[in-house]
């Protein structure tokens, strides 16, 4: 089973009657659902992910203070506590009594302000690209089960996505380290005989390559270990994963390299064609640092579009 549809049940068959019957006043105030870390709010767990953090279990997000009292949320942390240990062959994990729970009940300001650093999601241009990706994945995907008020729901959309600027800067970034990584500095590694700082070029290029793909999809890049199975999914150059994979996964020697130049040319080729599509570059040429200085030109903040290409990576 997995976690999100383990979560929803045990809500709905204990955790909306306990609320229901002992917190009446707050049935409304309170959005329940699976958000945050973990493979589950992902979609991704599998029988190797129970090992740990795999519980039958929810979140309660709640108002600050001056809505729902720390009295008041502590009596509903202990309710919450108190519900079955065990829910279809699956046990429950103990809430720390120091927090930093996962589940449980967690104020939406303390929430958002660890993973983006803004308690409402309110940030500046210049805040959005001190996020990691992997965070504010953490915020957008899940799955929220109530949410009355819709404060909580309000600011994950306002997270949902970067805005635009931010998503070209980080496209122009990428792209010039595919071109610096893929179609400059490999081919001289190569040359010179170091084929272990070949390999770490290709690694670069891997990745941002991967990273272009899912800012074409626009869809945040989860934490890496899930990366190629979420590019897998995309319909925007998915299919790229196994040519991406070859090119970490592969030597450097007898030929490979010779491939391997080839595969870049490849990759490059249509993740600037997919740009062109997009309109987000008027370019013929393969030539990736080319291209992202085109992108780089269409970013309609003055002060964004005139920082070092690379600030976005």
């Amino acid at each position: 089973m997995k976690g999100i549809e383990l979560s929803e049940k045990f809500y709905y068959e204990y955790g909306a009657p306990m609320i229901k019957e002992k917190f009446p006043s707050l049935e409304g105030m309170i959005a329940v659902g699976l958000v945050g870390s973990g493979s589950e709010c992902l979609g991704y767990d599998d029988d190797i992910s129970q090992d740990h953090d795999f519980e039958p279990a929810f979140c309660m997000f709640i108002p600050d203070e001056d809505v729902i009292d720390s009295r008041t949320a502590f009596l509903l942390e202990r309710e919450y506590s108190r519900l079955p240990k065990e829910f279809m062959g699956y046990k429950r994990s103990p809430l720390s009594p120091v927090g930093g729970n996962r589940h449980g009940l967690i104020r939406m300001s303390d929430f958002f302000k660890e993973k983006t650093g803004s308690s409402d999601g309110a940030l500046s241009l210049r805040e959005w690209f001190l996020i990691p990706e992997q965070s504010l994945a953490e915020v957008a995907y899940g799955k929220v089960f109530r949410d009355d008020l819709g404060t909580f729901t309000a600011v994950r959309e306002r997270l949902s996505y970067l805005p635009e600027d931010v998503r070209l800067k980080k496209i122009a970034g990428n792209l010039l380290i595919m071109g610096q990584s893929g179609q400059y500095n490999y081919q001289r590694c190569i040359s010179r005989g170091e084929t272990a700082a070949a390999q770490l070029a290709m690694i670069e290029f891997a990745k941002s390559a991967m990273n272009l793909i899912f800012l074409l999809n626009k869809r945040y890049i989860p934490y890496y270990k899930w990366s190629f199975r979420a590019q897998r999914e995309l319909p925007i150059l998915g299919e790229l994963d196994g040519a991406l994979e070859y090119l970490i996964s592969s030597g450097n020697r007898d030929g490979e390299e010779l491939k391997k130049e080839k595969l870049c040319e490849e990759i490059c080729g249509k993740i600037i064609s997919a740009l062109r599509e997009c309109k987000l570059t008027d370019r013929e040429s393969s030539n990736c640092e080319e291209n992202a200085y085109a992108v780089n030109s269409l970013i309609r903040d003055g002060e964004i579009r005139n920082l070092h290409i690379l600030y976005g990576v």
